[in-house]
């Protein structure tokens, strides 16, 4: 049973940090005292263990969730003709993934208290893209928003109707299940042309250091994905394009030939990431239960004050991972700026954060804006973020850290 250090003095607060055992340490330590340091039996291991984990036939790691949305848009073909829709309410790394492959990046309005696309943003999305003449939209990015998950069987419907393929970027949403009806399943257990993309940053559900993968339910897809994470390499003789230059009639395939079949770059993960990730995917249950803990233990004590600070709705779609505790505060009202608040806070030792800055706040995506006010096209993405604000929420907090935050935050808001 793990045990979390218990404090007598407060101690400081990062909005979300990594938790490391001696366990982890170990399993990192045996790989560098391995043969493998790079992409080998560990890896291997850690991806069918992540399967397992999310749901999914297949897990193909990669360097990082940022790499993972990437091999995901070159999976999907898309490049400078394909049009892709992306919610407002995420980090760049998602629209960036769809850019760098070539493709235009038209942005969706989110739902302003849950920061998550819904079915109702979606289609007003594909409904300007049609009255801009952006008549085939090859892909939707879905975010699972801190680790909560929005209407899938809605969006589902609309992406379908629509020809387009669904992507899902669920860096925050490792652990999370989606509920239906009475029963839930796995976050990554969805139909077989769906790809769901995680990451393993440090102040993920999991880390590697730095690490991500993408789950699929095919195989063909997975052995595709495997080949552009190593520079469009095949090395599997009954895969080559050219046998004649690969076999020789005596001896059977050449010992060095390989062959180049698309193009790809390298995206691996190595043996020591793994070894770290597969020894926290042990702990994945534990984490959850203390994240979710910790997130009612937040709703609890923030349900006197909702005239200040309000959580995040739940949408009631899935049993959330809680990667954020993301809390809304009318700033204008209480007469007190978000960066005056986090400041007091900060001065108190406790760390907050905003997660994030609307897509088309963004320098480089301005230019995709028409002459409308920006609070016209997006009006849900504008009001949860004049709104928005990540509390502390990592494993190593207990029930005292979350009463120190709320009793400081309370006492900031009303001062």
């Amino acid at each position: 049973m793990l045990q979390l250090k218990q404090t007598t003095d407060q101690k400081p607060l990062p909005y979300n940090r990594q938790f490391i055992d001696e366990d982890d340490v170990r399993a990192v330590t045996q790989v560098l005292m391995s043969d493998w340091l790079t992409t080998g039996p560990v890896t291997e291991q850690f991806e069918e263990k992540l399967a397992e984990k999310a749901g999914a036939r297949f897990a193909v790691s990669c360097s990082s969730g940022t790499a993972g949305l990437h091999l995901a848009a070159l999976q999907t073909g898309l490049d400078s003709s394909s049009t892709v829709i992306v919610p407002a309410n995420t980090f760049v790394a998602t629209a960036n993934a769809a850019r760098v492959a070539g493709a235009k990046v038209v942005i969706a309005d989110v739902e302003p208290d849950t920061g998550l696309m819904s079915p109702r943003t979606l289609e007003k999305a594909f409904a300007r893209c049609e009255r801009c003449s952006e008549v085939s939209v090859e892909a939707v990015f879905n975010v699972h928003f801190a680790g909560q998950c929005g209407d899938l069987a809605g969006l589902r419907d609309i992406v379908i109707h629509q020809k387009a393929a669904l992507i899902h970027d669920a860096a925050h949403a490792l652990g999370a299940q989606i509920r239906s009806g009475n029963a839930v399943r796995p976050i990554a257990d969805g139909p077989i042309d769906e790809l769901s993309i995680f990451s393993f940053h440090p102040v993920k559900a999991i880390t590697m250091g730095e690490g991500g993968a993408i789950t699929t339910n095919s195989e063909r897809v997975a052995l595709s994905l495997k080949k552009l994470r190593s520079h469009g390499v095949e090395r599997n003789p009954h895969l080559w394009d050219l046998k004649d230059q690969g076999l020789d009639q005596e001896s059977g395939p050449n010992p060095w030939y390989y062959e180049m079949q698309q193009l790809g770059l390298n995206y691996r993960a190595s043996d020591i990431n793994c070894a770290l990730g597969l020894s926290q995917l042990d702990k994945l249950s534990f984490f959850m239960k203390q994240r979710r803990r910790l997130a009612d233990l937040y709703t609890e004590l923030l349900g006197p004050h909702a005239s200040l600070v309000r959580p995040l709705a739940r949408t009631g779609f899935s049993e959330n991972a809680w990667h954020l505790f993301v809390v809304q505060i009318d700033f204008a009202a209480i007469g007190k700026s978000r960066a005056s608040v986090m400041k007091d806070l900060r001065d108190a030792q406790i760390g907050t954060q905003v997660h994030y800055i609307p897509l088309f706040m963004h320098p480089y995506y301005r230019p995709s804006m028409d002459s409308k006010d920006p609070s016209e096209i997006w009006p849900g993405a504008t009001a949860y973020y004049e709104k928005c604000l990540s509390l502390p929420l990592f494993v190593g907090m207990d029930e005292d850290d979350v009463a120190h935050v709320v009793k400081t935050l309370v006492r900031t808001l009303k001062k």
